[in-house]
């Protein structure tokens, strides 16, 4: 199946086992799209991104406009971003990713394989047109 299909956010579980998410920003100086090629993962209802190192143009993108389009597998929708500065869903973020990829860990862990890296959290808020 080569054609994305829109996909209601409540149906976000049916994506979890899909190995990359395709996160579409809005370019702050060019206006014009952006996609980048991600792991992911879900939690709570959220998609969680994260990246290690300097802020890039996709990140700096979502500061000047967080209404992104996200692709995985076959599924399209927009989400709201943000690129997380610590707290709760921060944990939740790194667990799920780690988790994804790896197993299960020890916070510590977890806590050392995220230490240079930025949490980003996608809220789904509608089918991508």
């Amino acid at each position: 199946m080569d054609k994305a299909t829109s996909l209601d956010p409540r149906d976000l579980e049916l994506l979890k086992n899909e190995q990359f998410a395709y996160l579409t920003t809005i370019g702050r100086k060019s206006r014009k799209p952006h996609t980048v090629e991600l792991w992911f993962a879900l939690a709570d209802g959220k998609i969680y991104l994260s990246h290690e190192g300097a802020t890039t143009d996709w990140m700096k993108n979502i500061a000047s406009n967080n209404r992104v389009g996200v692709k995985v597998g076959v599924a399209k929708l927009e989400a709201e971003a943000a690129v997380l500065e610590g707290g709760i869903a921060v944990k939740a973020g790194q667990r799920a990713l780690y988790e994804k990829y790896y197993g299960p860990a020890a916070e510590a862990t977890i806590d050392d394989w995220f230490e240079l890296s930025k949490i980003i959290e996608l809220t789904p808020v509608g089918k991508a047109p």
